[in-house]
């Protein structure tokens, strides 16, 4: 078997694979490569000595069964016998569900969490967005701070189990989508710098030196990174990527990283005869990001709209500290134009950042499903003191109406676990770092962090505590009582309707137009001939919208059909959804 390694500072490179040393070569076409033979199978264990150092992990490794700082073992992709037949679902008309594998279940195990897809299958969801996936310290933790870029955690079940859950998901017919991190790499077992420069001072990130995108030695570094994501797409059949805090990327050069990932993964999907996709986690309101190519964009397929949660959290909650301040001085009005603009920060200014932020989005040239609109995510929710879901914030009848809202709005869903029930569990920020001092300093900073938004110390959960853990695992008892049984219930039908009615899948975010009352807390859209219409406040409300000949589609409370004044009566905290004949 071949082996090879770039390790562009070294003097000499040995390969030591099941025990048995190997003094490999420079590679004579690619300048700091080095190559080698030895015998090897599946499961082998190997890695490399840089100049009689210690053996390190291999930096492309497909398996690490001991963790990050163990040996890397070989993986042959094509002993995995695909049982489905798929071929692909696209982004336009997706709803998407975002999936923490540690958590989804009390197992923690990539098996297990596909024993539970059957549940998202019903609900009507069209695929399952993973959390990160890459070896990381310990057993439990988010994923972010994972190393070996092309490798699975091995507690999760590794490379074989993450292929039984594509194959599992698909032949339900919901793609997959996986969170991958390339704007830094773990702190804990990251033999990167060793091999090269994988890091550069040029730039600098919130985590540290940034990612090498473009100083010396960068190619082979965007290379390494372009293999991981389309190693991913290739070898376990994953349908998309969500990229990590792409404004992290700090890249110079004329061809921009993201432009040339999209590029790879279009080319990718054209081989194949699938549908892949980008989606881009930003919050720099750019719209280039999600423009194509051809118009002079990056080329990615999507991105998430922050703006829209935010909007919708403050006008829900009444949150207004850090960046909620400026949407809760909106209120209502604000949520309005995210629905109708994308944006809330389209170049307007933003309190949180004393700066104008933003650029304003071509909604006569952008699809709506480009954005991603949601009501919780994994930062979101887990980003709290306390972990506590928008369920532990308000009403199930307000649940019901931010439900409304997301999966009837121009963008494409995303849903967070267990919110589809107005799950009671909160989910918590939680590690497993084997290093003390690592493990001591994430626990203090985490501390000091809400310390200044006023929290006291013991209030905040300590991360490496396995009860953090432990409490943030769904309970799979909770969708059969009340009140999470109606909120399901709710979630299902409104998924139904969404699927069944084209004017909710309509890209057109033109042709979004909304009514709302600041004072009496109604809102209201309109979608083609669907009309949506949601009561914020507790008291009923008479919403003078025009719709004499409308049927009612959907309604949280019991709602009579508009009479002859084409006004809608709605009760406090419901929602309604309603067809123009």
């Amino acid at each position: 078997m071949q082996f090879e390694v770039w390790a562009p500072q070294a003097g000499r490179v040995t390969l030591r694979c099941d025990d048995v040393a190997h003094a490999l070569e420079r590679d004579p076409e690619r300048a700091g490569w080095w190559r080698g033979a030895a015998e090897a199978r599946e499961g082998s264990r190997y890695g490399f000595a840089l100049d009689d150092g210690p053996v390190l992990p291999d930096p492309r490794s497909r398996r690490q069964p001991d963790g990050p700082d163990g040996l890397s073992a070989v993986v042959d992709h094509e002993r995995y016998a695909w049982r489905s037949a798929w071929q692909g679902r696209p982004l336009p008309g997706a709803v998407l569900y975002e999936l923490h594998v540690g958590t989804y279940t009390p197992e923690g195990t990539l098996d297990a969490a596909a024993g539970r897809l059957g549940h998202l299958a019903e609900l009507g969801v069209t695929h399952v967005q993973l959390m990160p996936l890459c070896p990381f310290p310990g057993t439990h933790g988010w994923g972010y701070e994972g190393v070996s870029l092309w490798a699975v955690h091995e507690p999760y079940g590794g490379p074989e189990a993450l292929k039984r859950f594509v194959d599992r998901a698909h032949e339900l017919g919901l793609g997959v989508v996986l969170d991958v991190v390339h704007n830094h790499f773990g702190p804990s077992g990251n033999y990167l710098p060793v091999f090269g420069p994988y890091l550069t001072n040029t730039h600098h990130t919130p985590w540290g030196a940034a990612v090498n995108l473009d100083a010396p030695g960068s190619d082979e570094v965007r290379a390494y990174l372009l293999g991981s994501a389309l190693a991913w797409l290739r070898d376990y059949r994953i349908d998309g990527l969500r990229l990590d805090a792409v404004h992290a990327l700090v890249d110079t050069r004329a061809l921009h990283f993201l432009e040339e990932l999209s590029t790879a993964v279009d080319a990718l999907a054209a081989e194949t005869g699938r549908p892949l996709f980008l989606v881009a986690e930003s919050d720099l309101n750019d719209p280039r990001l999600i423009t194509p190519r051809t118009e002079g964009g990056l080329g990615l397929h999507a991105q998430w709209n922050d703006d829209f949660h935010h909007a919708l959290h403050t006008t829900l909650t009444g949150e207004s500290q850090g960046y909620y301040a400026d949407f809760a001085r909106a209120s209502l009005g604000g949520l309005a134009k995210t629905l109708t603009g994308g944006w809330f920060h389209d170049g307007s200014y933003s309190s949180f950042r004393e700066r104008h932020h933003g650029r304003p989005l071509d909604r006569t040239r952008v699809a709506g499903h480009r954005l991603l609109g949601y009501g919780q995510t994994h930062d979101q929710v887990g980003n709290r003191a306390q972990g506590d879901r928008l369920s532990a914030l308000v009403s199930p009848g307000l649940v019901a109406c931010a439900a409304t809202l997301i999966l009837t709005a121009p963008f494409t869903p995303m849903l967070f676990m267990g919110e589809e029930w107005a799950a009671g569990t909160p989910w918590q920020f939680f590690t497993d770092h084997t290093d003390p001092e690592l493990a001591d300093a994430v626990r203090r900073g985490r501390r000091r962090e809400f310390a200044a938004h006023g929290w006291k110390e013991e209030d905040v959960p300590d991360p490496q505590d396995p009860a953090t853990r432990d409490r943030s695992c769904l309970d799979w008892s909770e969708p059969e009582r009340e009140p999470h049984a109606r909120v399901l219930a709710w979630y299902r039908q409104l998924l139904a309707l969404r699927h069944g009615q084209p004017d909710l899948t309509d890209p057109d975010l033109a042709d979004t137009r909304v009514a709302y009352d600041e004072e009496l807390r109604w809102i209201a859209f309109r979608r083609g001939d669907v009309l949506v219409a949601v009561n914020l406040a507790s008291e009923p409300a008479v919403l003078p919208l025009g719709v004499p000949h409308a049927r009612v589609l959907a309604a949280w409370e019991p709602v009579e059909t508009p009479g002859a004044d084409g006004a809608v009566r709605l009760p406090g905290e419901s929602a309604v959804v309603l067809a123009q004949d």
